[in-house]
């Protein structure tokens, strides 16, 4: 039975460390899953590098606040949000930066 004193130890140290690297990941900009309050920043990052800030901001914050979820990066990602990628304009054209 000493031998096996070691497992709740050992899973418990896992455990922390797997709570440890997600808390320290969840703040970081271009996170995929955002909360509704962090959508204006999510986006700032996802518009960042376009000459069209203004629709860009515009479009990512209504599909943010729609599907709270902004791809990684600041161009493409798309697939990492389903929801972000199926909303589409009256053409068919994606319409969320």
């Amino acid at each position: 039975m000493a031998r096996l004193s070691w497992l709740p130890i050992a899973f418990f140290l896992i455990l922390a460390l797997s709570f440890a690297i997600q808390t320290a990941n969840a703040g970081k900009e271009g996170s995929v899953r955002v909360r509704l309050q962090d959508c204006p920043k999510a986006c700032d990052f996802r518009c960042s590098k376009t000459h069209h800030r203004k629709p860009c901001l515009f479009f990512c914050n209504y599909c943010c606040k729609r599907c709270l979820c902004v791809p990684s990066g600041t161009y493409g990602n798309r697939e990492e949000c389903p929801c972000y990628n199926n909303i589409k304009t009256k053409e068919g054209k994606n319409k969320c930066p």
